[in-house]
C-alpha cells in the first residue's frame, strides 16, 4: 500500500499537534492548565434554543432523514436575519443553503466549485479551512498578506495579474479569525468593484458578524450593490449563540453558487437533525437579547485580558470584533517563534494560547488569544504570565530556538 494518498500528501504538518500534545501531556501530570487556544466557546447554549430542541425532538416524524440544504422555514429565518440585520434581500429557495458550520459549507464550496490546478486567492494569516478546504479539492494556492485597505486590494490585482492560470476566486474574511480585522462597507465596495473587474468570485466568511465590540457592527459584502452576482458568503450560528457543537451555519448569496453547493451536499449529507435546524430558526426568529448578553460577556472578558496581561507585561492590542485577540510576542521571547513561545507558557505557566504561525507565515512572531474562560481564570493567567516574564531567558534553557521554514 503507498505511504500516503494524494490528498493526504498535500495537507501540510499541522502545527498545533505539537501544542496540544504538550497540553494534554501537562493535564494528564496535574497541571491546572489555562486554555486560551482553541475558539471553544464555554457559555451554555440560552435556554430558549434548548426548550425548542427539546420539544421538537420529542416528535416521531424529526427523527427521519431531513433537507441537505436545509429545511424550508430555517431557510426562510436566515433570509429574514439578512434583512433586517443588513438590508439584503435573499430568495430562501435559491439563495439560502443551511450547513453543518461555516467550516463544512466552506469545505464543500471549493469542492464544488474547484478544478484541479485552479487558483485561489487567500489572505494570510487566515484561518486554516480558508486554504486547506481548496488543498484538498486539489486547487493551487497563491497568498496574500492580510489587510483591510488599499494595499490587500492592490496585492490581489498584482496576484491576479501575474498568476498562471487566472485566479478563480478570492477569500474575504472580516471580522477575522486569528487578527480581530474588521472592514468597513467602503472596502467592501472597492473589493467587489475590483473582482468584477478581474473576473473573481468572492466567497466571504461572516462567522463572527455578531461578536463586535464599540457599538459598530461589522458590515456584510452583500450589502453593497450587484455583489451578489459574484459573491457567497458564509455565516455560522456557533458564536452568536453558542452553538458550536449544534454545528449549523449558512451559505447565502449567488444561486448559480449557492446550486452548485446544494448538489454537491446532496450527495455527501442529509442535513442536520431537523430537531437542530428547527431549534436554529427558533435561535434565529426569537428574541435577540441573549446575543446581547454574549456579546457583553466578550467585551467584558476582552478589557480583563487587555488590563491584566498589560499590567503582566504582555500587550494586547484590544480586538475590536471576534472572540480573539492578536498579540505580538514579547520581548525578548521574539525570536523564539510563535510555536516555542506558545510551548512555554504551557510548561511555565500553564496556560494554552495559538501559535500565530498556524494560520500562515505571515502569523509568526504572534499568538492568538480566546476569550474562552472567565475573568477570574483570565486574571489567574495574567498573574502567571508576569511570574514567568519575570523570569525572563532564565526559563529558556530547554528550548533551542531553531529558524525554521514556515510551514502549517
Amino acid at each position: 500500500m503507498i505511504d500516503d494518498f494524494h490528498r493526504i500528501k498535500r495537507l501540510p504538518p499541522y502545527v498545533f499537534a505539537e501544542v496540544n500534545r504538550l497540553k494534554a501531556t501537562a493535564r494528564a501530570d496535574g497541571a491546572d492548565i489555562i486554555d486560551l487556544g482553541m475558539g471553544n466557546p464555554d457559555m451554555p447554549t440560552p435556554q430558549h434554543i434548548i426548550d425548542k430542541l427539546v420539544e421538537t425532538v420529542s416528535k416521531p416524524r424529526t427523527h427521519r432523514y431531513s433537507a441537505s440544504k436545509g429545511i424550508p422555514g430555517l431557510r426562510r429565518a436566515q433570509s429574514a436575519y439578512y434583512a433586517r440585520r443588513f438590508g439584503v434581500k435573499l430568495d430562501p429557495e435559491t439563495q439560502v443553503v443551511a450547513t453543518l458550520g461555516s467550516k463544512e459549507g466552506f469545505a464543500n464550496m471549493a469542492q464544488a466549485i474547484t478544478a484541479p490546478g485552479d487558483v485561489i486567492l487567500v489572505p494570510n494569516p487566515t484561518y486554516p479551512i480558508h486554504e486547506f478546504g481548496f488543498l484538498i479539492s486539489g486547487a493551487a494556492m497563491r497568498h496574500v498578506k492580510a489587510g483591510n485597505g488599499e494595499d490587500f486590494l492592490r496585492a490581489v490585482d498584482h496576484a491576479c495579474r501575474h498568476s498562471i492560470p487566472k485566479p478563480l476566486a478570492v477569500v474575504l474574511s472580516y471580522p477575522s479569525n486569528p487578527t480581530a480585522m474588521t472592514a468597513s462597507l467602503d472596502f467592501y465596495k472597492e473589493a467587489v468593484a475590483l473582482a468584477k473587474k478581474l473576473d473573481l468570485i468572492i466567497l466571504s466568511d461572516l462567522a463572527y458578524a455578531e461578536i463586535y465590540f464599540d457599538d459598530n457592527p461589522p458590515p456584510s459584502v452583500l450589502e453593497v450593490a450587484g455583489a451578489i452576482d459574484i459573491t457567497v458568503e458564509f455565516t455560522s450560528l456557533s458564536k452568536t449563540y453558542n452553538m458550536p457543537g449544534w454545528r449549523m451555519g449558512f451559505a447565502v448569496g449567488n444561486e448559480r453558487l449557492i446550486g452548485a453547493l446544494a448538489r454537491v451536499k446532496s450527495y455527501l449529507d442529509y442535513g442536520a437533525f431537523t430537531p437542530i435546524q428547527v431549534a436554529a430558526a427558533a435561535a434565529l426568529n426569537g428574541s435577540q437579547d441573549c446575543v446581547e448578553e454574549i456579546r457583553r460577556v466578550y467585551k467584558s472578558r476582552r478589557d480583563c485580558l487587555v488590563e491584566s496581561f498589560g499590567r503582566a507585561g504582555f500587550p494586547v492590542p484590544a480586538p475590536p470584533a471576534t472572540m480573539f485577540a492578536w498579540c505580538p510576542i514579547p520581548e525578548p521571547f521574539h525570536a523564539l517563534g510563535s510555536v516555542e513561545f506558545a510551548k512555554l507558557l504551557i510548561e511555565k505557566a500553564d496556560v494554552a494560547v495559538s501559535p500565530g504561525l498556524g494560520f500562515g507565515e505571515h502569523g509568526e512572531g504572534y499568538v492568538r488569544i480566546a476569550l474562552v474562560e472567565n475573568e477570574h481564570r483570565i486574571r489567574q493567567a495574567a498573574r502567571s504570565i508576569k511570574k514567568f516574564l519575570a523570569q525572563g531567558t532564565e526559563t529558556m534553557h530547554n528550548v533551542i530556538p531553531i529558524p525554521q521554514k514556515a510551514s502549517r
